[in-house]
């Protein structure tokens, strides 16, 4: 017997009957016999039939097992050694950037060199790279030379991009401009039409259109220029697809801008060309002075004629011919002058102040009171009152009545002479203090001459008494009252 078996004389102990629930519940827990296995006398034993929710949870199973194996493979990527950031390998991420500009083709082409470009730029920032040696001057530093190489290479993607439709349209553009805002001569004009032509019939000949001129003014040809940029646009001309016709395009552009640089322009002339344009030189039957210019001057000038000096005026550089213009225009006195001699008054330009006086435009008179404030320059300051007191505006009275005060003795009685010519009764009473208490009898002989010039009972009066006056020039005026 074999000594495993147990002893039939041994007497099993005897086991309560479970209850009904307990009997159930251990049931349930018995284990589900295994499929494929043989029962006690080697019968085989029935599989029993899956449960397609089993089969299903186990496909769910195998699905996340799947994707935690996927997982551990991408961090198993992630833990890859990144390409260290130095300078061998940043030089040869160029070299790799340099080769594909060259070989680049397409717009598409540059746009993956220019954002390898970026990617290197931006790693070069992160990059730790060894500093040069600063006690040696000829120590290279790295960074500098790759950022140097990484600009150059941009700046070539940048050449090696277009042409552009839209370099076209700028082109028509800029040639529009030019055309609109130059001053051309005659000649010039006439030269314009031509150009424009040839251009409009290249952008018909390339996009299909049919554009024409409007006319040969300058303005029509600027119009004709606005439509060509349009059609331009309109053609929606791809670089790649299109290149031929850009350049075409492009090369026909550029052929009108020198064309309109080439036209002659008021500014290409000489002075004396661009007088005689203007028929400056009609008036002369003969060269009776020299320079003729000054002939035609006085000419003008006896005529009445202000434009042709000013312009004069605006051509000649000499100071010769300057002081010759602006003295014309002063004795004329034109207001068509007011302008020009507005412009060289800001200045503080005596001669143009002066004429300013003999204009007698109230549109100086702010400009000009500013001038006689405080004592600095009593000759600027005698030559501004005049003209204020010959402009005769009472907005300046009170501007000059503060010079009756000043330092200068011409200046104050300037002053009082520029009072008496505007004519403001409010100057009376300063007029009359000056009369009795300048210590200058110059001065105090201007007052009075003033006080004259008013002419009112109350100014006749304060002049009056002084017809024994020490000075013989205020007895003079007060002689005139009598």
């Amino acid at each position: 017997m074999s000594e495993d078996a147990p002893d039939e004389n041994e007497a099993a102990p005897e086991e309560e009957p479970p209850a009904d629930d307990e009997a159930a519940e251990q049931e349930d827990a018995e284990p589900e016999p295994e499929p494929d296995t043989e029962g006690e006398n080697g019968e085989e034993v029935a599989e029993e039939e899956e449960d397609p929710d089993d089969e299903g949870a186990d496909e769910e199973e195998g699905a996340d097992e799947d994707e935690a194996s996927e997982d551990d493979e991408g961090e198993e990527g992630d833990d890859l050694p990144v390409e260290p950031l130095t300078e061998e390998t940043l030089t040869e991420r160029l070299d790799g950037a340099e080769a594909a500009l060259e070989e680049a083709e397409t717009e598409d082409d540059l746009d993956d060199v220019s954002a390898t470009l970026v990617s290197i730029g931006d790693d070069l920032e992160e990059a730790d790279l060894p500093e040069p040696d600063e006690d040696d001057e000829d120590a290279e530093d790295p960074r500098e030379a790759l950022e140097e190489r990484l600009d150059g290479l941009q700046d070539e993607l940048e050449e090696q991009r277009g042409p552009y439709s839209e370099d076209v349209i700028e082109g028509i553009e800029e040639a529009g401009t030019t055309i609109d805002e130059t001053r051309w001569t005659e000649t010039g004009e006439a030269e314009l039409v031509e150009p424009v032509e040839s251009f409009v019939e290249t952008v018909n000949d390339v996009l299909g259109v049919h554009l024409g001129l409007g006319g040969e003014e300058p303005d029509a040809l600027v119009a004709i220029l606005e439509s060509a940029a349009v059609a331009v646009g309109d053609a929606e001309l791809h670089p790649d697809e299109d290149g031929e016709e850009i350049a075409t395009l492009l090369e026909a552009v550029e052929e009108l801008q020198a064309a309109l640089n080439d036209a002659e322009e008021w500014d290409d002339l000489s002075t004396r060309q661009k007088l005689a344009a203007h028929g400056f030189y009609d008036v002369l039957d003969h060269r009776k002075d020299f320079p003729p210019e000054w002939h035609a001057l006085k000419v003008y000038e006896k005529r009445g004629e202000p434009e042709p000096i000013l312009l004069a005026l605006e051509q000649l550089g000499s100071e010769f011919m300057e002081r010759h213009c602006i003295e014309s225009l002063t004795r004329m006195g034109d207001e068509a002058a007011l302008d020009a001699m507005t412009q060289r008054a800001n200045k503080r330009d005596k001669p143009a102040i002066k004429a300013l006086g003999k204009i007698g435009s109230e549109e100086s008179v702010e400009m000009l009171s500013e001038y006689i404030e405080g004592d600095s320059d009593p000759k600027l300051q005698l030559v501004t009152l005049k003209a204020l007191g010959e402009i005769g505006s009472e907005e300046a009275t009170q501007a000059v009545a503060d010079r009756l005060v000043a330092d200068n003795d011409e200046v104050r009685s300037r002053a009082a002479r520029a009072l008496g010519l505007i004519g403001d009764t409010r100057a009376i009473e300063p007029l009359s203090d000056l009369l009795a208490d300048d210590d200058s009898d110059t001065v105090r002989a201007s007052a009075a001459w003033a006080l004259n010039q008013i002419g009112t009972e109350k100014a006749l009066d304060a002049v009056e008494p002084y017809a024994d006056d020490r000075a013989f020039l205020v007895q003079a005026e007060a002689e005139k009252v009598a």
